[in-house]
């Protein structure tokens, strides 16, 4: 009843605090317009995703009073999260540079390694906490560029971890997943405001966390079992980037490249969302499935996943052809 509750009074700070941002950037003009490196084409109010941080932040402290062991861990969680939340904050309203923004996200994952290093001292689990955060922030920057994709994921892929990790693990797996439920009618089926820097950036960090605080507790296993739900996100950003670094492209600049963005102008943002939504659900159900087994077939089940994963970005690429008809609405992603 407790948890029901917990999740409640968040999914309404979610959706309460995306109405107050949404207000706030209508009077401030901050807004998103369309273009030919975005996949949308009305003028949008940005920097929802605030509340999504302020919820897990909140959700932070609170924990931290209830759990007073954890408090290191927990500090840690929250000021990385906070400094990353600021950046993106601020990148919403004046642009920052690349490198000024993954150098504030590198400084605020060490926050966080360090506070899992006072907590578990686990060698593994501290250099999960030091590099997912910042690989997940910028995963959800890269695909936040349609209606619904990156709050629907960050839904879909809090689970597995969340459960696999002790602690405040799952308090904050339960945090993320409601804040983000909260604020979902604002962006899906149609978006009328987007995360933001602010947003994509505080989800992809909070990911993160789940992950290093599964592995601290689980292992080796946690990571492999957590992957599966992630499968979407990493190969799409992973081959995007590869492939636009083997064409000698500035892969950091915006672009329209991405599968899930190719797949909307043919087939809208509606439909790929959901199909993004249901092979991360299969992951997550794989994860389960598979949760007692032995590790060799954890690992065999996570490449045969990430080979299909890989085959239909590929086939996206080739046989979706042509600009297809305009879509309306969506974020814009960064790479």
């Amino acid at each position: 009843m407790l948890a029901v509750a917990w999740a409640v009074l968040l999914a309404l700070v979610g959706f309460l605090g995306a109405g107050a941002a949404r207000r706030y950037a209508l009077a401030r003009a901050l807004l998103d317009q369309p273009g030919l490196r975005r996949s949308h084409h009305v003028p949008t109010p940005r920097g929802g995703g605030a509340a999504i941080a302020a919820a897990l932040l909140a959700a932070a402290v609170v924990l931290a009073w209830r759990e007073p062991g954890q408090a290191p861990m927990l500090a840690g969680f929250g000021i990385g999260l906070a400094l990353v939340a600021l950046v993106g904050w601020v990148d919403d309203h004046r642009p920052l540079s690349a490198a000024l923004r993954f150098a504030v996200q590198v400084a605020a994952a060490a926050v966080f390694a360090g506070g899992v290093a006072w907590q578990s001292g686990d060698p593994l689990a501290v250099a999960v906490a030091f590099v997912a955060p910042v690989v997940l922030a910028n995963a959800w920057n890269f695909m936040d560029g349609i209606d619904g994709l990156a709050a629907t994921q960050a839904v879909l892929v809090a689970g597995v971890p969340a459960v696999l990790a002790g602690g405040p693990g799952p308090a904050l797996g339960l945090a993320l997943a409601a804040a983000t439920l909260g604020f979902l009618p604002w962006n899906f089926p149609r978006a009328r405001l987007f995360l933001g820097d602010v947003g994509s950036g505080a989800i992809g960090f909070a990911v993160g966390a789940l992950l290093a605080l599964a592995v601290a507790t689980a292992g080796p296993r946690a990571l492999a079992l957590a992957l599966l739900p992630l499968s979407a996100f990493l190969l799409d950003t992973g081959l995007t980037l590869a492939r636009r670094m083997r064409r000698g492209e500035r892969w950091w600049e915006p672009h329209v490249t991405h599968a899930y963005q190719v797949a909307a102008r043919r087939h809208g943002h509606i439909r790929v969302t959901l199909a993004f939504a249901s092979w991360t659900a299969m992951g997550s159900v794989v994860a389960i499935c598979i949760h007692d087994m032995a590790f060799t077939s954890v690992i065999i089940s996570l490449t045969a996943l990430y080979a299909a994963g890989a085959v239909a970005w590929w086939l996206v690429h080739r046989r979706i052809a042509g600009p297809g008809p305009a879509m309306e609405g969506g974020n814009d992603g960064v790479a």
